[in-house]
């Protein structure tokens, strides 16, 4: 039997290890020095917005077009093998236009996905307010509905399929740090040879055939404990949840909403979600990067934002607020799924930057495809 060691469970890891879980011959073990669905997970709204990103072709496209379809049946097929429910929304997103040299743009894209099988529908802002009552639509010179699009909840999403990997024989080892590797190479290589052939944590060690590191921002320090650093930097972002005593809108239909890049997502019993904010650290190094503190006006701004174009949500109360910090790449595309250089039998999953969530399930359905490939 193979043994794969996938070290990170946020959604990434977690979705690897629930998809390798489904291959016969594998035994999947994940470490991570937290309990699930922490760090960047525990910070994101769960937006999937695919067939309404102006991504239409190439890798990034292909991804998002592959976790789409995944989507499909992998949370009824999550619910079903570990009875959880997934808080998710099928409503679609509405994205609110408010510059009318923007409409060719979206225009030519409503073209696109309609070659591509997917439907974009332009409504006029009357059919906006019609739709979707609680939004103002000063300012809006077209709302931009994506049915197929969707949300989820990122900490229900990442329990069940932890719950669904294990029910398939995955093994879960939580609050244990890695602290080396069998095999790791002395110095920097770009030769594929070294080859990891365990894990080690403060109590165990964990013999492998392979290695997957899906640990978000705690990529970096792995990959400099195997000589072959891999720069990721933190972005922070910022949310908040609302409660309302009035649900807002229409009770039948309750997409996701999008202005001026602040989501606002509706949830249940008058509650939803409202962010996210994008906060640069300073040009500093990473432990001051990571040390970046929130700044609360910034949130306020994001909250301001989003009651320019659903004025109820000023009469909401804050019950709660987040922030979280997400792995961005630095000199490369986000995601990064490769191989780790130096190395035969070790493959990165991460730096998702702002669609961890979204593309989850195509990341690990990459690095499934890359293992069977190898016997």
């Amino acid at each position: 039997m193979k043994h794969i060691t996938i070290i990170g469970c946020g959604v990434v890891g977690a979705a690897i290890a629930y998809e390798l879980s489904l291959c016969q011959g594998v035994q999947v073990t994940v470490i991570d020095q937290t309990a699930p669905a922490q760090g960047s997970t525990a910070a994101a709204l769960g937006v999937g917005m695919a067939v309404i990103s102006h991504k239409v072709k190439g890798r990034n496209w292909q991804l998002r077009e592959r976790s789409l379809k995944r989507y499909q049946t992998l949370i009824p097929e999550l619910e079903l093998l570990t009875g959880r429910t997934i808080q998710h929304n099928t409503h679609g997103i509405l994205s609110l236009c408010f510059a009318a040299e923007d409409l060719p743009r979206w225009r030519s894209l409503q073209a696109i996905r309609h070659q591509q099988g997917y439907e974009l529908e332009l409504w006029e802002p009357e059919q906006v307010s019609d739709r979707c009552p609680h939004l103002s639509t000063a300012g809006v010179v077209a709302g931009i509905y994506s049915p197929q699009d969707f949300q989820v909840n990122p900490t229900d999403l990442t329990l069940a399929l932890v719950d669904g990997a294990q029910a398939n024989g995955a093994e879960f080892h939580f609050d244990q740090p890695v602290v080396g590797f069998d095999g790791a190479a002395r110095e920097a290589s770009v030769q594929e040879d070294h080859r990891c052939t365990a894990v080690h944590t403060p109590n165990q060690s964990f013999a492998t055939d392979a290695i997957v590191l899906a640990a978000g921002l705690g990529t970096l320090p792995l990959t400099q404990t195997l000589h072959q650093s891999t720069s990721i930097g933190p972005v922070l972002g910022q949310a908040l949840r609302l409660h309302l005593d009035e649900p807002l809108g229409n009770l039948d239909f309750q997409p996701v909403v999008n202005g001026n890049d602040i989501h606002l997502v509706p949830l249940s019993n008058g509650d939803c979600w409202v962010g996210a904010t994008v906060e640069f650290p300073p040009d500093t190094g990473l432990d001051e990067a990571l040390a970046i503190k929130p700044e609360a006006e910034r949130l306020d701004e994001v909250l301001a934002s989003a009651v320019a174009y659903c004025p109820a949500l000023a009469a909401g109360k804050i019950t709660h607020r987040w922030s979280g910090l997400r792995p961005r790449p630095q000199g490369q595309a986000a995601p990064v799924i490769q191989s780790l250089t130096g190395y035969s039998n070790i493959w990165l999953a991460t730096g998702h930057y702002r669609n961890g969530v979204l593309l989850a399930p195509a990341t690990a359905l990459a690095i499934r495809n890359v293992l069977e490939q190898l016997g």
